[in-house]
């Protein structure tokens, strides 16, 4: 069974945690106010397959220059 390092927060887990938290957020927007706002949803999927695919992440680029580093640089 696999586990993820918890003991630090590094960008690609902090890459996960935005995109929950936006999915988590057009749900409710969704189900509350506009169905139109699961185009966010849509949106945050494409980047994680793009993410996946390329290694290109546009929020990745936003935390790097906030100053978080990559699993791997630690």
């Amino acid at each position: 069974m696999y586990f993820a390092k918890t003991d630090k927060w590094y960008l690609e887990r902090i890459i996960w945690l935005v995109a929950g938290i936006f999915i988590l957020l057009s749900l409710t927007l969704a189900y509350f106010f506009s169905p139109y706002w699961l185009i966010l949803t849509a949106l945050v999927g494409i980047n994680l397959i793009i993410f996946a695919f390329t290694g290109f992440c546009i929020m990745a680029n936003l935390l790097v220059k906030l100053g978080f580093k990559s699993i791997i640089e630690e």
